[in-house]
């Protein structure tokens, strides 16, 4: 099955977590580890693919980076405006 993806990205809201990771001063590692103490197992390679839109981010993983970043959904997927335009 192929992967959809949308301008060529697999996810959109790669960046704001590389923003929001930065800004929190963590590195991917770092993120890794903490989501993995949530049971939410996402390799610093793999952040490293989410973050450049290369890998499709899932539902369970989303709420998870929020609450290690400590910031909202909305946060997340802020900027996203001119997504279909």
């Amino acid at each position: 099955m192929k992967t959809k993806k949308i301008n060529g990205k697999s996810n959109v809201i790669g960046q704001n977590i590389k923003k929001y990771r930065n800004f929190k001063g963590l590195s991917q590692r770092q993120l890794s580890n903490k989501l993995a103490l949530l049971g939410v197992d996402i390799y610093p390679s793999d952040v490293s693919d989410i973050e450049n839109q290369k890998l499709l981010i899932k539902d369970f993983e989303i709420i998870a980076i929020c609450k290690v970043l400590n910031i909202s959904y909305n946060q997340l997927f802020e900027n996203m405006e001119n997504l279909f335009n």
